[in-house]
């Protein structure tokens, strides 16, 4: 599968350990240099800003989505090849998600989660056959792999679905694992692939 565009979640901070944003640099500008566009959250703060400003200063596209309410309170990046405005956080979920081949999720919090998760639920009910990775920078999600690991050992989560989710803490490695990655879910969830 050859990647256009990569929609990626992160924090609205930056964290604490300075290898999240390191992190955050490096994968804007893997994106950049393998011409995949950056689709994300239209933030100039945390994460978000950083991994924007990384990919622009590598000569990237970013194509930032953004709710009014948040462009309003002025965290919306102004530099960016492309910021949408949206009605609010479902339409830019949508929005991220249309436009993008694949997902990739940065250190972040509830907000990072959930959209990580809502997307992947899309997958597993056939709404799309993207792949999705987790960026395990200084392995910050190695609780939720051992988690979603137990969910398939108990029954709430098929295998197939749980290996949707891809795993690296290098940011070429993911890209390259994405661009690998064949679909896997069960068929009858496959029937509703509607794109």
């Amino acid at each position: 599968m050859s990647l256009r565009s990569i929609c990626v979640f992160c924090g609205a901070s930056t964290g604490h350990d300075p290898a999240y944003r390191e992190a955050a640099i490096a994968l804007g500008r893997t994106l950049a240099t393998h011409d995949i566009t950056l689709v994300y959250g239209g933030g100039a703060v945390g994460l978000m800003g950083v991994v924007a400003d990384a990919a622009l200063a590598a000569g990237g596209e970013i194509v930032g989505i953004i709710p009014q309410s948040l462009k309003d309170a002025e965290v919306g990046h102004a530099g960016l090849t492309r910021l949408e405005v949206v009605s609010g956080m479902h339409a830019r979920k949508a929005r991220m998600a249309e436009l993008s081949d694949a997902f990739i999720a940065l250190p972040g919090g509830l907000g990072t989660l959930e959209e990580l998760f809502e997307v992947w639920t899309w997958g597993q009910l056939g709404y799309h056959r993207k792949p999705l990775g987790l960026l395990d920078v200084n392995r910050f999600y190695d609780k939720l792999s051992h988690f979603l690991d137990h969910l398939v050992a108990e029954g709430f989560v098929k295998a197939p679905h749980r290996t949707m989710l891809q795993r690296s803490d290098s940011p070429d490695a993911l890209v390259q694992m994405l661009e690998q990655w064949q679909p896997s879910a069960d068929p009858r969830w496959q029937e509703r692939t509607i794109s």
